[in-house]
Order: C-alpha cells, then sequence, then structure tokens
C-alpha cells in the first residue's frame, strides 16, 4: 500500500454526481451489507463445502479488467488458468487492458458488447 497514490481527481468514468449518489446512499444505509460478506467469511465457506469440487455448467463469461486487484490475490492466477477445467461451458474470457474492479463503470460499452455477444450465442 505504501506506494499507492492517492488521485488528485477522479477518473473519467466516475463524476461528482455519481460519486455525490453513493455517499447519499452509503449515509443512508451505511456499508454493512458489503463488509457482513467478510465477517462471516468462515461460516460462508462451511455453507459451500457441499459443493467443493463441483462443476459450473451453465454457459459462462468472464470479463475482468487486467489493472483487477482481485486479479492479484494469491492464488488466483491458477484459478484463472484452471477456468476451462472446473468452468467447462466458459465461452470466452476478456481481459480488459488497463481497466480496474468496476468494469461495468470503466468500459460499459465494451462490457455490454460482450454480453450481448455471449448472449446471442447462447
Amino acid at each position: 500500500m505504501a506506494n499507492w497514490v492517492n488521485p488528485t481527481s477522479l477518473p473519467s468514468w466516475l463524476t461528482e454526481a455519481d460519486l455525490d449518489i453513493y455517499a447519499d446512499q452509503f449515509k443512508q444505509t451505511g456499508y454493512r451489507g458489503g463488509l457482513n460478506w467478510y465477517r462471516n467469511i468462515d461460516r460462508n465457506w462451511e455453507l459451500m463445502a457441499p459443493l467443493a469440487g463441483l462443476k459450473i455448467t451453465a454457459p459462462a463469461l468472464l470479463i475482468a479488467g487486467d489493472r483487477d486487484l482481485v486479479l492479484a490475490f494469491r492464488g488466483m492466477d491458477q484459478v484463472i488458468a484452471n477456468l476451462p477445467k472446473n468452468v467447462p461451458t466458459l465461452q470466452k474470457t476478456l481481459l480488459l487492458p488497463g481497466c480496474g474492479h468496476w468494469t461495468q463503470q470503466e468500459r460499459p460499452q465494451e462490457v455490454s458488447e460482450a454480453m450481448i455477444d455471449f448472449l446471442r450465442r447462447l
């Protein structure tokens, strides 16, 4: 985190109006839902244990930004490499260059086009 930079301006895909909407919503409801996922992560693993080893058989499309920090998590390189084995109906993996975690906001046109193309091929 030492080399993280606090930006001096918003990225092109996030306006002050967008930020105001998010801030207003968080003021009203807080961020409890998002945090509760992490607070309950051990229990989630226990609940999902019966599904361990199952393959995802629904048609699938992976869209991610190549700058998404989730892709840098330990072991994610193996998760991505093994997707075709664990998701045999994976139609496509699309890594958007220069894109972070908020793919649908950062690259709405590309995400929409990829999703429409995916759905048309089903």
